[in-house]
């Protein structure tokens, strides 16, 4: 009886322990915004053969891509190396694709990149005038390989910044190449006209939902290979990520408005690795101590950080997506296959590179 008398006390204090925990309001789980960045590699051997490729339907790779992308569900993405066209059809093209597979990006934008932008000049020095490294930007058709954003939130055009057009050797600090006797390369008259960035360079707000306003720092730097003794690529690949420090000190010409302080996110490809690979790798180390910026260092198990694979074992981290210290980081990854069947194997030797950054 005593027994029984007590087990009946001891559930009615377990229960009087409990009803405050169910009384006690249920905390909402934080918002979080997911940015992500993929260097898609959907760039075709023309113009408009991107769009042929997207309308038929066919192409394994662009199924793929759209596979990544839909599984990923990034609420703003940064697409490196697609093709340009004036109209972005093969960007709207490659939305209603996505829309298709349960992934609505309402929201795009993309413009012509210094990539293909000919010139008149023999800008990379081998002589001979006409060729795709004669170009602002390395390409061979208006348009090869640029940028272009797809988001859910609205994107605020008119405010962006394009930094695009800015000529290399009035950057601050610029390093230019130079021949053996200290002369321009591969001209002064190059020099005069020679854009900084081979890509594009834009900082481009996005208004969220609850008011606040993210700025996006969108950039795709030259490879800092394929060149000679001067190391054009090389001083090129450090400047193009160097600017944003740049641009962020408020070095660059006056006329542009004020850089962003706060709930910004450098995002992009700076086809550059920190501790291995060719190039000036200071540049990019110096840009992930900037003390205005976090390294939320997205992993993967098969690959830690590293986020292309290059073929041969080579793997490197070149893709980058850099918070300003105020965002709250929730998680961050990088999406590899798990398998040889896997859509991240086949829509591009990139992987998507993705963060999720809490809301207020």
């Amino acid at each position: 009886m005593l027994w029984t008398r007590w087990r009946y006390l001891s559930i009615l204090s377990c229960l009087s322990l409990l009803i405050p925990l169910f009384a006690l309001p249920r905390i909402p789980q934080a918002e979080t915004l997911r940015i992500a960045t993929f260097n898609t590699e959907l760039s075709r051997k023309g113009p408009g053969l991107l769009l042929r490729d997207i309308e038929r339907g066919e192409d394994v790779q662009i199924a793929a891509v759209v596979a990544v992308i839909a599984e990923a569900k990034p609420d703003i993405l940064l697409l490196q190396s697609i093709d340009w066209d004036y109209n972005n059809l093969a960007l709207k093209a490659l939305a209603r694709r996505l829309a298709q597979a349960g992934s609505l990006y309402p929201h795009l934008f993309a413009s012509q990149p210094n990539a293909g932008l000919a010139t008149d000049l023999d800008l990379d020095g081998d002589g001979r005038l006409g060729g795709p490294g004669d170009s602002q930007g390395y390409g061979d058709y208006t348009g090869r390989a640029g940028l272009a954003v797809l988001s859910r939130y609205p994107l605020v055009v008119d405010k962006m910044q394009d930094l695009t057009p800015l000529l290399w050797r009035d950057i601050p600090g610029a390093t230019l190449p130079q021949h053996p006797d200290g002369s321009p390369f591969p001209s002064p008259q190059a020099q005069a006209i020679q854009r900084l960035s081979s890509t594009a360079h834009w900082v481009l707000p996005v208004a969220l939902a609850n008011g606040q306003r993210l700025t996006l720092l969108c950039f795709q730097a030259a490879p800092p290979l394929f060149d000679g003794a001067e190391d054009r690529n090389g001083l090129r690949n450090a400047d193009e990520i160097r600017l944003w420090q740049v641009y962020l000190d408020g070095l660059l010409p006056a006329e542009l408005a004020a850089p962003p302080t706060q709930q910004f996110v450098i995002v992009g490809g700076a086809n550059l690795d920190p501790s291995s690979g060719e190039g000036r790798r200071q540049s990019i180390t110096q840009l992930l101590r900037d003390p205005r910026l976090q390294d939320p260092r997205p992993l993967s198990t098969p690959a830690n950080t590293q986020t292309v694979d290059w073929g041969e074992g080579r793997r490197m981290r070149v893709d980058y997506l850099l918070p300003s210290k105020d965002w709250q980081v929730a998680a961050a990854g990088v999406v590899w296959p798990d398998s040889d069947s896997s859509p991240a194997a086949h829509a591009s030797r990139h992987r998507l590179v993705w963060v999720d950054l809490v809301l207020d």
